[in-house]
């Protein structure tokens, strides 16, 4: 990527700082700042502002940034709130590139503020970045820079962390340097008017100093922007969170079971799932946790060994473990074998592996070794009590001698106090995390399943699904349309499960029906049994009324269930909400009822919940969100997080839903969502789920109302896939090929379309002979974040399969809104005008997208490229590389 100047960059590393608002009165926040400035020199000059003095600490001090003498690279502003505004006019006018607004008194004490900070925003917007208002500053290490009011200095260390709250932030400080826990930048973000935490991960992202980026969160800022960040950071450093306030102040109402389960911190979680975060409870594991996931092999899976040498403790760690959803593992019988060689006759015979109080340093030893090669362990757990025949110390080091070579993560829990002390050190020293107590080490190693589980997500390749059935939009589109001419927002059941149908949801055969005559002759057109429904268009769960009336034999039945459910809606609303019934077929066959839905989270727009379903639905709570569009990865990791996920592959004797289909199904339900943003709420329940079908027995869809208009709806989490590029392109030779953007499925064609280029093919491309590309990098050509990367892929389907011809992309800076493009074309498709109409294709979107200029790297050899760059009117630019050319295009005038 061409390599430019961050925006940033003046906050973190500034060579001169004002701080308007400085004073010389003993605790206040202008002294405080000029303070830390001075007594930690970061190699540049502080001039003081404040036109009521003429030194603040010894230092000249400034009535106005006009009479600054030098250029100002930040602006540190601590006067009254009502004054800010002004501030920032003089920051713009004197060219000051970066803000830190300590001041408060905006958004949070009511409109007031909150028309105070769309001043601010309007004056800076294009000409300065601001961190703020209502923060405690910024502390680098690296560059000793200390821009804040905290009572003391950062250490240095590899730790960046973003914080909403500047009470956390100074609690943090303090406890941080207690336990010599040091940071590569500290960042107060108070409001974030304008720098947010997306970008401060993107920057932080860059920094070689940095490991980790670690937050805590009160609220998530643009949901959009924070998940494309996290999710581009992810793949190469951790990023945790604490995010406060996971209970709601009360529960809002809804129409649909999808909105009364999809809990709005349960959003966070799916969110910070599907972005490769890892979401901790406590600011102590913040920092515990970036330690052991730098420190300690990731665990395959959830199995853990539990070894001990008391029983009492290890059922304490077995009961964390199983409440939380971790598993023991079950020992291979040549495990237990080798433990029976080495262990008294007394040993447990199981897991936790109790090696008894008498436990020797080389009886720990033994029991490591033999357990690290037992491949259903994911993870070791060592517990041990301070009894009388117990050597903490040198139990630890025999256990270091061979825990840090594992490629398991090993923890230590030595409980006590002074007599394990000096074990707990040894561990520190080999880099083996240690606990207080048994509870404490199973979160951690459970967090530690949580993040490999995540950065899976961020890896696995989906399979592709079948291009057999395409969804019928303008027929869902028609459905709707005739909804909204007679000023309803609720669907019929008949207009639901079209909308499904459409999509290719199986649904049962739906007629709706006026009369008791029309439904006993629907009825016997069906075949008996049959089921009747309520027919209206107001009331939403048709069970609360007995509005289902089941297993209907015969005429009298239909006569009876008919009259039975117009006066149930009678009694309970009011008669004239009856419109009818709608009659379907009897399901009889045996099978799981599910609950398939989506409802409009403010924040984070459409979510997907999968789970139990039924009339039982919301007493059972058995379910899991994600959030559109998904892939039939994403569908199966959705299912997994349920119980009934696990009776669905087949329990005692029952064989298994076909789960590749209820994948597909999930995937067409999500891709309905995304289709169709004026869908508020939906719900298939029950979907049934048996061995022979998946069919949709009941559905409701709410639309949203029309007084809001589509600008104002909450936007999808994440950028869908963008379908609207896809289109036919004809070769010179008269073969057709398809231009269509990228997808997750597509690694195995990447992988074939690379492996057939000729070696020139591939050093015009990468500059170097690049023959094999890691499952990494294949991932990162196939798994885009479309808000931020384009690959136009030209594909050529023969009789048995599809191949890769050519694949034109860009990748964006979005601090920046400069993309560096490439393009290459397969050897056996090149001289047929491909490359052109992929750059062609490529430049269009980038500008449709908002990027503003392109970039590309060129070897100088390469005479066909630079032909195409001159062409295609890219100019030129300066090169430190003798051999390669730098070219770009400017997209916005």
């Amino acid at each position: 990527m061409v390599t430019l100047a961050h925006s940033l960059d003046p906050i973190f590393r500034p060579r001169s700082v004002a701080v308007v608002g400085a004073s010389a009165t003993p605790g206040s926040v202008g002294s405080i700042l000029i303070r830390n400035l001075i007594e930690n020199p970061f190699g540049g000059v502080v001039y003081p502002v404040n036109p009521k003095r003429k030194a603040v600490h010894g230092v000249l001090c400034y009535p106005d940034l006009a009479a600054v003498p030098e250029p100002v690279n930040l602006a540190v502003i601590a006067t009254p709130a009502a004054t800010v505004p002004g501030v920032i006019k003089e920051c713009v006018d004197r060219g000051i590139p970066t803000a830190i607004v300590i001041s408060a008194g905006f958004s949070e004490l009511g409109p007031d503020g909150r028309k105070l900070e769309t001043e601010i925003k309007t004056i800076a917007k294009g000409h300065m970045r601001l961190i703020g208002p209502n923060c405690l500053g910024v502390i680098h290490p690296p560059s000793n820079l200390n821009a804040s009011f905290a009572a003391s200095m950062a250490r240095p260390g590899r730790i960046a962390l973003l914080s909403q709250s500047g009470a956390i932030c100074t609690a943090i400080l303090d406890w941080a340097q207690e336990k010599h826990i040091g940071f590569s930048s500290f960042v107060s973000v108070g409001a974030m008017i304008d720098v947010d935490f997306a970008d401060l991960i993107d920057y932080f992202a860059d920094d070689p100093q940095t490991r980790s980026i670690i937050l805590y969160m009160e609220s998530i800022g643009d949901v959009r922007k924070f998940l494309s960040a996290a999710r581009g950071v992810s793949r190469t450093k951790q990023v945790i969170v604490v995010k406060a306030g996971r209970h709601e102040a009360g529960a809002r109402a809804a129409a649909s079971h999808t909105g009364a389960l999809a809990g709005s911190d349960d959003v966070f979680d799916t969110a910070f799932r599907r972005a490769g975060v890892l979401r901790v409870r406590t600011i102590a594991e913040l920092f515990s946790m970036s330690e052991i996931l730098s420190m300690q092999a990731q665990p395959r899976g959830p199995a853990l060994a539990i070894i001990t040498n008391a029983g009492g403790p290890g059922v304490m760690a077995t009961d964390a473990l199983l409440l939380d959803g971790g598993q023991l593992a079950e020992l291979r019988p040549e495990t237990k074998a080798a433990l029976d060689a080495v262990l008294p006759p007394f040993w447990s015979h199981a897991n936790p592996i109790d090696i008894l109080g008498d436990a020797t340093p080389q009886r720990y030893r033994q029991v490591v070794e033999i357990c690290t090669k037992d491949d259903h362990i994911d993870g070791l757990l060592l517990l041990l009590t301070p009894q009388a025949m117990t050597d903490p110390t040198e139990t630890a080091r025999e256990v270091t001698a061979v825990g840090q070579r594992q490629r398991k993560p090993v923890l230590a829990c030595w409980m006590g106090g002074g007599t394990v002390r000096a074990g707990r050190e040894v561990f520190n020293r080999a880099s083996i995390p240690t606990f207080d107590a048994p509870e404490s080490a199973i979160r951690a190693f459970l967090h530690m399943v949580q993040y490999r589980r995540n950065q899976e997500l961020l890896y696995e390749t989906p399979e592709a699904i079948a291009e057999d059935t395409s969804p019928d939009e303008k027929r869902v589109r028609s459905v709707v349309a005739a909804v909204r001419a007679e000023n309803r927002t609720l669907l019929t059941e008949a207009e639901a499960k079209e909308v499904l149908s459409a999509y290719g949801i199986p649904v049962t055969p739906t007629v709706p029906c006026r009369s008791v005559d029309e439904a006993i002759t629907a009825a016997g057109r069906i075949g008996y049994p049959v089921v009747l429904k309520l027919l209206s268009r107001t009331i939403t769960h048709k069970s609360d009324v007995g509005g289902v009336q089941l297993n209907l034999v015969n005429e009298q039945a239909v006569r009876q269930a008919f009259e039975a459910i117009w006066a149930g809606v009678a009694r309970a609303v009011y008669a004239g909400a009856f419109e009818g019934v709608t009659v379907q077929p009897m399901v009889k066959e045996k099978g799981y009822e599910l609950i398939v839905g989506s409802s409009v989270d403010a924040q984070f727009g459409p979510v997907i919940l999968f789970g139990s379903g039924g009339v039982l639905v919301e007493v059972f709570q058995d379910r899991a969100l994600g959030l559109p569009p998904l892939t039939r990865t994403l569908a199966r990791r959705l299912m997994e997080r349920t119980k009934i996920g696990k009776a669905l592959q087949g329990v005692r004797g029952q064989r298994s839903v076909d789960m590749k289909e209820l994948e597909t199904l999930l995937v067409r339900f999500a891709q309905l969502v995304v289709d169709f943003p004026e869908v508020q709420e939906i719900d298939i329940n029950p979907l049934l789920a048996s061995p022979e079908r998946l069919v949709a027995l009941d559905a409701r869809v709410l639309l949203g109302s029309t007084d809001l208009p589509p600008q104002k709806r909450p936007r999808l989490a994440i950028e869908p896939y963008p379908s609207r590029y896809t289109a036919p392109f004809r070769l010179r030779d008269g073969r057709e090929v398809l231009v269509r953007t990228i997808r997750p499925e597509d690694e195995p064609l990447i992988i074939a379309f690379h492996a057939g280029h000729s070696e020139h093919t591939i050093r015009m491309r990468f500059f170097s002979l690049v023959k094999t590309l890691s499952h990494e990098s294949l991932i990162r050509l196939c798994h885009l974040d479309y808000a931020r990367e384009m690959a136009l892929v030209a594909v050529w389907r023969d009789a048995r399969e599809q191949h890769f011809a050519a694949v034109s992309r860009y990748y964006l800076e979005p601090e920046s809104g400069t993309a560096e493009f490439a393009v290459i074309v397969g050897d056996a498709w090149q001289g047929q005008g491909l490359g052109t109409h992929l750059m062609e294709r490529l430049i269009a979107v980038a500008r449709e997208r908002g990027v503003r200029h392109l970039k590309g790297l060129v070897l100088r050899e390469n005479e066909a490229m630079l032909a195409l760059m001159q062409k295609m009117h890219f100019k030129p630019e300066y090169s430190a590389e003798p051999d390669v050319v730098v070219v770009s295009m400017d997209l916005v005038p």
